[in-house]
């Protein structure tokens, strides 16, 4: 179930996240799903990759401060009421929602979740049949 998130510390100067992704570009590293959360002097950018270890020790390799942070990725029908149903099932279990992201993949929705009880929130996964995303899926997109 398990996928590792890249997350790079950015600069907020013109310019640098177009550094960030020519990296990864150069390499043949198809980005997969991406999420820029900013502030007025920096941001995270938050990736999915189809090489996430490769892509993540090009970045280290680059000298860009970047980490990786366990993430996990749900597949729900893209209609309405299915963010509201998969969320309700972690709020029941009492488990906080830190952030989430979407793409979408072959007709179906991602819901990416980062939680404040990983282990709680695979247990959720499990016990309602929810369909899930590992990172080896994400080789070869």
């Amino acid at each position: 179930m398990k996928i590792n998130q890249i997350s790079v510390f950015l600069e907020n100067k013109f310019g640098r996240l177009n550094e960030i992704l020519a990296i990864l570009s150069e390499e043949n590293i198809k980005i997969v799903a991406a999420t820029v959360a900013d502030t007025s002097e920096y941001g995270i950018l938050r990736l999915l990759t189809s090489d996430q270890q490769r892509a993540y020790s090009l970045l280290k390799g680059s000298n860009v401060s970047a980490n990786l942070s366990e993430v996990i990725a749900i597949a729900i029908e893209p209609c309405i009421g299915s963010f509201s149903s998969a969320v309700s099932y972690f709020t029941k279990a009492g488990i906080d929602i830190e952030y989430m992201y979407c793409f979408s993949l072959n007709g179906k929705a991602m819901l990416v979740l980062r939680t404040n009880n990983i282990a709680a929130a695979y247990d959720v996964i499990r016990k309602n049949n929810m369909n899930y995303m590992k990172e080896e899926d994400m080789m070869g997109l």
